[in-house]
């Protein structure tokens, strides 16, 4: 489950686009009176007048479930999660309205609340994203809903700018950055889908602290294309690649030559056994014939004699 929180001047254009849209169903409502829209935004209205200083008084959220969580949405569940989710954000002491929609495949309720509550005092918006954020988690788990790894499901054909390019960007990196082992490649990977890189700096030094990726006239942050691609997190992506590549090279058996090079046999020797013992296995089969294999005990005999190591055969 997730939660999109717009803040707005006018109690009149959230309610009714909140309650117009097609077969909207209205499910609770709290403070207002609900003989129709109009006698809704009224009492609204009247409550904002309790605080008429503050610019942005409406608050309103829509709460999406995964398509998957479909057959647990209940109108009643529904109405019981977004009043645990508006306690946790501090919005249980004010006006608010809860309808439900049903145009899209996924559930979904929206929420109309007055950011001035019954008191008068404005509610807080601090890193109320965040907040949001962790809420979402905490009653996701809590209540055994679907929790879905990135932006899956997401219908491309619907989105508009800038968040269409926002997503080809995401795309293109989700293929890209586990097939390259540095930022050069990943830059030229980039390139072939038109999407350029830009490195934020730490003031004058060379310290690089953020990565910046355009494509089509717009540009974003890693952080903000996904949590997993800001600068930190695909630079350790990229340097585990390049470990991974030199572990499965090294791990490579090495092939022994049956075919030896024309002109001698000393690089045999090298290549199959420093001493004795291996030689003494070498047979025929092997590939080498008789004298060679005579040579190759010889060329080893030599070895350990050097070393004063000589012994019988």
């Amino acid at each position: 489950m997730v939660a999109k929180i717009v803040q707005g001047r006018g109690f009149r254009g959230a309610v009714n686009y909140v309650l117009d849209k097609d077969k909207a169903q209205l499910l609770y409502a709290e403070g207002v009176r609900t003989k129709g829209k109009d006698s809704i935004i009224h009492d609204f209205v009247t409550q904002r007048k309790m605080n008429p200083n503050i610019a942005r008084p409406v608050a309103h959220i829509s709460l999406d479930f995964s398509i998957q969580d479909k057959a647990k949405m209940t109108d009643e569940f529904m109405v019981g999660f977004a009043q645990e989710y508006m306690k946790k954000m501090g919005y249980d002491n004010t006006q608010y309205i809860i309808a439900r929609h049903y145009d899209t495949d996924h559930p979904h309720v929206h929420l109309v609340i007055n950011r001035i509550d019954n008191d008068g005092r404005r509610i807080s918006d601090q890193k109320e994203k965040w907040r949001s954020t962790k809420v979402c988690m905490e009653l996701t788990k809590k209540y055994g809903l679907y929790i879905a790894s990135g932006k899956e499901n997401v219908k491309e054909y619907r989105l508009r700018e800038p968040d269409k390019t926002r997503y080809e960007i995401y795309e293109t990196l989700q293929t890209s950055v586990p097939k390259c082992k540095n930022w050069n490649e990943l830059i030229a990977a980039l390139k072939k889908s038109e999407i350029t890189v830009e490195f934020k700096h730490n003031g004058d030094t060379d310290k690089i602290q953020g990565v910046r990726f355009n494509k089509n006239d717009y540009g974003f942050n890693g952080s903000k294309v996904d949590r997993i691609y800001s600068y930190s997190k695909i630079d350790w992506q990229l340097q585990q690649n390049d470990r991974q590549q030199q572990t499965e090279r090294h791990q490579q058996p090495q092939a022994i030559r049956q075919d030896h090079p024309s002109g001698g046999i000393s690089s045999v020797v090298e290549s199959v056994a420093y001493g004795l013992d291996g030689l003494f296995d070498i047979q025929p089969s092997s590939g080498y014939n008789e004298n060679e294999i005579e040579a190759l005990r010889e060329q080893a005999k030599k070895r350990k004699k050097k070393k004063g190591q000589g012994c019988k055969i």
